[in-house]
């Protein structure tokens, strides 16, 4: 961490990071505020924007190494985590990683033998905006997340992100409700989403089954993906 002068903001972990100076979201990034931390390496994924700041760190010339793999599901998450472990020399450090990962997810697989239902989960993100809502479908990553733990997502589309109005959210009428942390903290507490349009009618909000949710576990994998399933587990499956 002592190398690191700066991160995008969807770095939020460990929490200690969140101290360091930021170069906005990694999809809207700042020439700026890049050259303002005065970089050696610039790390990626090759999911960073917008184009023209990309084509001016190459012709700025400023080394980059892009780390390609996309985790996707635990094989991928794993390849990608020795790929890193061998860029930085720390191949063993890797290896404990993925097997802590792998031990970590045969405890979740083990513990949904005892489950006899699959609650219905929706993921609100980024709250709302004229009661339509931003929320995640079964084919984001948190899709496949709500699905180890045990649990079924609300809504399926063939994109990642999709837009409800408030009457396809009661229609949904969830068990659980989950809000991303920014929209959960602009909201303020569970009673003032309770009250919007359209979630007051569902089942989660009748039991007061909506919890507050860090974006970054759950929109994306890396090696605490197993404890974050561990944790979605006993969130979805513990009645109110």
């Amino acid at each position: 961490q002592r190398d690191i002068v700066g991160v995008d903001l969807s770095s939020t972990f460990p929490p200690e990071i969140k101290k360091l100076p930021t170069v906005g979201y990694h999809r809207a990034l700042s020439i700026e505020a890049i050259l303002a931390m005065k970089p050696s390496l610039v790390l990626h994924d090759n999911n960073i924007g917008p184009d023209h700041v990309v084509k001016q760190l190459e012709d700025l010339k400023i080394p980059m190494k892009v780390f390609d793999a996309k985790a996707e599901d635990i094989e991928s998450l794993q390849q990608l985590t020795l790929e890193m472990g061998q860029y930085f020399h720390q191949e063993a450090r890797a290896k404990e990683i993925n097997q802590q990962l792998s031990a970590d997810m045969q405890v979740v697989l083990a513990r949904n033998q005892s489950f006899k239902d699959k609650p219905k989960v929706l993921v609100i993100h980024f709250g709302r905006a004229s009661n339509v809502y931003l929320v995640m479908t079964k084919k984001n990553v948190a899709g496949k997340m709500i699905a180890w733990a045990g649990g079924e997502m609300a809504v399926e589309d063939v994109k990642g992100m999709k837009q409800l109005s408030a009457e396809v959210i009661a229609a949904a009428d969830p068990d659980i409700i989950l809000v991303t942390d920014y929209g959960y903290d602009q909201l303020g507490s569970i009673q003032k989403i309770i009250e919007l349009p359209g979630v007051a009618a569902t089942r989660a909000a009748k039991s007061e089954r909506i919890y507050r949710v860090e974006e970054s576990d759950l929109a994306y994998l890396g090696p605490r993906t197993g404890k974050n399933v561990q944790a979605l587990q006993q969130l979805i499956h513990t009645a109110k």
